[in-house]
C-alpha cells in the first residue's frame, strides 16, 4: 500500500509539472518580493513594449573595471533591461562593452571622440580610495538603436564631480525606468518634434546655448526663431517655444505671435530677468545699480496666470561660490572662492515630477514669482529657495565688496521665495477684444480661449545658459560651474521640461518611483574590518569542521546500535 501511494505521489508532481511547463508557454508572470517593487515595471512600459513590432538594440558601455558604485548602476541597469527583455514581443537585444579597453592612448581618443559625435559622453570620476584620490575614466552611457535611428542614453543622471557618487546613483537607479522607456518611445516612434529658441529681442546667443541645444538636437529638431518674421505657418509647426533672457522690448506682434502659439496648445518655457544685473558689470568697477528691465510682457504673463517681480532674492544659506582676486602675490593674481548670496542655488520641489529628484539648480540674480488667479489655469510652484533669505526691492547697488559684509543671520529668516511656476490649462487671449497689431493683416484666430496647453515661468533669464571657457572660447556643460567644478540640476532641469511639454503620455510620471537603497556603515566598515574579515575567513572552516566531527559521531552512534 506504501509502495503504490508513492507512485501515485510520484504521478501527480510529475503530472503538475507538465501541467505548468506548458501553462508557461503562453502565460508569463514575474514576481517581484522587494518592499519598493524596484523589479516591477509600470503598465506604461509593459504596454509599449507589448505593442512594438520593431528589433531594439541597446548597447551599454558602462563595463569593464568599476568603482563599486557604479557597479551597482551596472546591475541595476542590467535588472531592468532583463525585464524589458521578458516583457517584450519584438526582439530586444542587450550588450554591455568596455568601448576602450585594451587600446593605446591615440586609440582611446579616437574612439572618445567618435563616441561624442554620437553622444556618448566619457566621465572622468574621482574615486575616493584609503590612499587618496584616483581618476578613472567610465562612459555611464547607452545608445538605443532601431531601424537606423539611434539614440543615446545618460545613464548617470546626477553628476558630483567632488568624489561622493552614492546618493546620485540611488537616484540615478529610481530614473532607470523613465529614462529607458522615453527613449525607447523615442525610438520608436520616429517623431522629432520642433523646438524653437526666440532670438529677435536680445535673448541668449548661440554660444550661450550651445549646450543646451546640442543636448536637446539628440531627439528634437531644435532651431532659432525670429518672432518678427515667423508666421503662422512657422508656429503650427512648433511643439514648443523657449524664450531665455530676453533683453530687448516685446512688440504687440511678436506678443500676438506668442499669444497664436498659446491658444493653439503650444509649450511656451519663459525664462525671464525682470531686472538688470550681471556679475561681469560689476568687475573692476565700483559698483552696478540694478533697475527695472522693460520687456513689455507683464500684462501677457499676467493674463496667463504669473508675474515675475522687480526684485532680487539673496540666499546666504545656499548660494553658489565665485572668485574673488586677494591680491598678487610675486606677480600673479590671487584668487579666492566665496560664496555669493544673489546666486541661490534653488530647490525643486519634490511633488512635481518635472523636477523630483533633481540638482539644486543654479541661478543668478533671480526674482521672486508669483500667482495670479485665472479660471480653467492649474498653477504649481516647481522651483523656490531655502528658507534663509531676503528680498531687495530694486533700484539697488550692487559692488564686489558686498562679499566681505557681515550678515546678521536674524535678517534673513524667512520662508522659501519661489522663482518657478508651472501653468496648464485652457488660457485666454491676451488679444480677445483687442485691435490686431498694425502688422498682422489677418487674425491667426478668433478664439477667446485657447487649446489645453502648458508654460513655465522662471525668474532668471540666466538659468539655461552654459559658461564659456576664457582659454579657447568653447562652451562648458550647461550646468557646470567651472569655478567650482560643480554641476548643477539645470540641464536636468531643461530636459525634463522639454520631455514633459512635448510627450502626451506623461512619461516623466515614472520619475516618482523610489528604490531604497540599504548602504553599508562606511565608518563601521573602517573600524571594525579586521574583525569582520577574521569572522568571513575564519567562522566557515570552523562551521565546515564543526559538521565533519558532528557527522562522524552521528553515524558513529547511528550505526554501533
Amino acid at each position: 500500500m506504501k509502495l503504490k501511494n508513492k507512485w501515485v505521489n510520484l504521478t501527480i508532481i510529475i503530472a503538475a509539472l507538465i501541467i505548468l511547463n506548458v501553462v508557461g508557454q503562453y502565460a508569463f508572470h514575474r514576481f517581484d518580493f522587494t518592499a519598493d517593487k524596484r523589479f516591477t515595471l509600470s503598465d506604461k512600459t509593459k504596454s509599449l513594449l507589448e505593442q512594438n513590432k520593431k528589433t531594439v538594440i541597446i548597447t551599454v558601455f558602462l563595463a569593464g573595471e568599476l568603482p563599486s558604485a557604479f557597479k551597482r548602476l551596472q546591475a541595476a541597469v542590467s535588472d531592468i533591461l532583463s525585464d524589458y527583455q521578458a516583457y517584450a514581443k519584438a526582439e530586444v537585444k542587450v550588450v554591455f562593452v568596455d568601448p576602450i579597453a585594451g587600446l593605446n592612448q591615440a586609440d582611446q581618443d579616437t574612439v572618445i571622440n567618435n563616441l561624442y559625435e554620437r553622444g556618448i559622453e566619457a566621465t572622468n570620476l574621482s574615486i575616493k580610495t584609503e590612499s587618496g584620490l584616483t581618476q578613472k575614466l567610465v562612459f555611464p552611457m547607452a545608445m538605443m538603436e532601431s531601424e537606423g535611428k539611434e539614440f543615446p542614453i545618460k545613464l548617470f543622471q546626477n553628476l558630483d564631480t567632488r568624489g561622493n557618487y552614492e546618493d546620485n546613483i540611488n537616484r540615478s537607479i529610481e530614473n532607470l525606468e523613465y529614462i529607458f522607456t522615453s527613449s525607447l518611445k523615442k525610438v520608436l516612434s520616429g517623431e522629432n518634434p520642433r523646438i524653437g529658441f526666440s532670438e529677435s529681442n536680445g535673448e541668449l546667443s548661440d554660444l550661450q546655448l550651445a549646450d543646451a541645444i546640442h543636448t536637446l538636437s539628440s531627439s528634437y529638431l531644435v532651431g532659432r526663431i525670429d518672432l518678427n518674421s515667423i508666421d503662422k505657418a512657422g508656429l503650427d509647426k512648433l511643439k514648443m517655444l523657449i524664450i531665455a533672457k530676453p533683453t530687448k522690448t516685446f512688440t504687440e506682434t511678436e506678443k500676438y505671435k506668442i499669444n497664436y502659439f498659446v491658444m493653439n496648445g503650444g509649450r511656451v518655457l519663459w525664462s525671464i530677468d525682470q531686472v538688470n544685473a550681471e556679475l561681469d558689470s560689476l568687475r573692476g568697477k565700483s559698483g552696478q545699480m540694478a533697475v527695472n528691465s522693460n520687456l513689455n510682457l507683464d500684462d501677457m504673463l499676467f493674463m496667463y496666470g504669473a508675474r515675475i517681480n522687480y526684485n532680487i532674492i539673496a540666499d546666504p544659506a545656499n548660494s553658489a561660490e565665485i572668485p574673488i582676486s586677494t591680491g598678487v602675490v610675486g606677480g600673479q593674481n590671487q584668487m579666492q572662492l566665496v560664496p555669493w548670496i544673489y546666486y541661490p542655488i534653488l530647490l525643486p520641489d519634490t511633488v512635481e515630477s518635472v523636477v523630483k529628484k533633481l540638482d539644486g539648480v543654479k541661478s543668478e540674480f533671480p526674482s521672486t514669482v508669483d500667482t495670479i488667479g485665472v479660471k480653467g489655469v492649474k498653477k504649481s510652484y516647481i522651483l523656490a529657495t531655502s528658507p534663509y533669505n531676503k528680498v531687495y526691492n530694486v533700484p539697488k547697488l550692487f559692488s564686489l565688496q558686498m562679499v566681505s559684509e557681515q550678515l546678521d543671520p536674524r535678517s534673513f529668516r524667512s520662508k522659501p521665495q519661489h522663482v518657478g511656476l508651472m501653468l496648464e490649462g485652457n488660457f485666454p487671449s491676451v488679444f480677445a477684444g483687442r485691435p490686431l497689431p498694425a502688422t498682422i493683416t489677418q487674425p491667426y484666430t478668433l478664439e477667446s480661449t485657447g487649446k489645453p496647453a502648458k508654460m513655465i515661468v522662471i525668474g532668471d533669464g540666466d538659468i539655461f545658459k552654459n559658461q564659456v571657457s576664457e582659454q579657447n572660447g568653447t562652451p562648458f556643460p550647461l550646468g557646470f560651474d567651472r569655478y567650482s567644478q560643480r554641476t548643477f540640476g539645470n540641464k536636468a532641469l531643461l530636459l525634463n521640461i522639454v520631455d514633459y511639454f512635448t510627450d502626451n503620455d506623461n512619461l516623466i510620471a515614472l520619475r516618482n518611483k523610489e528604490v531604497k537603497i540599504r548602504l553599508l556603515d562606511k565608518a563601521k566598515i573602517k573600524l571594525e574590518k579586521t574583525k569582520w574579515q577574521f569572522i568571513n575567513v575564519v567562522a566557515p572552516l570552523l562551521l565546515l569542521i564543526f559538521f565533519a566531527i558532528f557527522q562522524h559521531y552521528h553515524r558513529k552512534y547511528k550505526y554501533a546500535k
